[in-house]
């Protein structure tokens, strides 16, 4: 089998011979594709915290004093001053943990969906293919991952009196039982099922559209990464401000807030406290931070992808 990875400075697609690199080789194995996925979500959500947790600071509604603020650049400068800069990686660990597994999953269930639906025959374009096996992929990576998210963002709110994961999981679980892990999953999927849908739809558009040739090139999945990412976003915001809300309901002070118990429930205190504008709250770092997110996260793996068939073809 030859292939010829060129440098990776000169930004020119790199041709596979034998195989379509975005089908993968046959003898690609399900371990080598879980950890392309699993480098993926560790280096997307390690460098990208901090601008996480000023989404979910942004999001809560009825933040405790001290938790109030005007914008990303004010959230940034009052943690940082009144908490040290060390406060912004806040539960960092919970996402380590969670996001290598999770993200294994997803790329791997990724794969072979799209592989079954005969998204990597010929030259076409297959959105379908695309949408459904982004959304198979979210299902199975969120059912592992929920839990973990939770106890991020237990984590990442003002005034949080949890020191670790191991603190944090005990008295959830001990407060509010097994279902406070999971009581914002129906509203996770409701999200990141669309989301994921309509990211992989864009990436995969738009890569065709800048690497028509399918090779090995890391500007093309940065840029096609970072776009995708940007719009599914946008379009999405609304019901992850629900799902902050119930992920973080525990926290709050509003007695009508800590006993939701739905999306339909989440949805309406929402409404009813900050009108429509309140299902866009942290709109802008939510789209700094998934467009850097989805770049590093589709160029991590399509780099680990390269790596091994590399090391096959040596």
């Amino acid at each position: 089998m030859q292939a010829s990875l060129q440098t990776m400075g000169d930004h020119v697609p790199v041709a596979v011979a034998e195989y379509d690199y975005e089908g993968l080789p046959p003898n690609f194995t399900l371990v080598e594709n879980m950890a392309a996925g699993a480098f993926a979500g560790i280096a997307e959500h390690t460098l990208m915290y901090p601008f996480d947790l000023l989404k979910t600071r942004l999001q809560v509604i009825n933040p405790s004093p001290g938790g109030l603020y005007t914008g990303v650049s004010n959230a940034l400068s009052t943690i940082s001053k009144a908490e040290g800069v060390g406060s912004l990686w806040r539960g960092i660990s919970s996402v380590v943990l969670g996001a290598g597994p999770a993200h294994a999953v997803y790329f791997a269930t990724y794969e072979a969906v799209k592989h079954a639906m005969g998204g990597n025959n010929g030259n076409e374009h297959h959105p379908l293919a695309a949408a459904t096996s982004g959304a198979c992929a979210t299902i199975a990576s969120d059912a592992l991952m929920n839990p973990f998210d939770v106890i991020k963002q237990r984590m990442q709110v003002h005034g949080s009196a949890y020191r670790s994961i191991a603190q944090c999981t005990r008295t959830v679980y001990k407060n509010e039982g097994l279902a406070a892990f999971y009581v914002s999953y129906p509203t996770t999927l409701c999200m990141t099922v669309p989301f994921t849908a309509l990211q992989f739809t864009a990436y995969e558009s738009l890569s065709k559209v800048i690497n028509p040739g399918k090779g090995y090139d890391p500007v093309t999945h940065c840029v096609s990464g970072a776009l995708a990412g940007a719009f599914a976003a946008g379009v999405t915001t609304p019901l992850d401000v629900i799902k902050t809300l119930l992920q973080t309901r525990g926290t709050a002070r509003d007695a009508e807030i800590r006993s939701a118990k739905g999306l339909f429930r989440a949805a309406s205190i929402i409404k009813r406290q900050h009108g429509y504008a309140g299902f866009f709250r942290g709109l802008r770092p939510r789209i700094i931070t998934t467009m850097p997110s989805t770049a590093i996260c589709w160029s991590s793996y399509e780099m680990a992808k390269a790596y091994f068939i590399r090391h096959q073809d040596d």
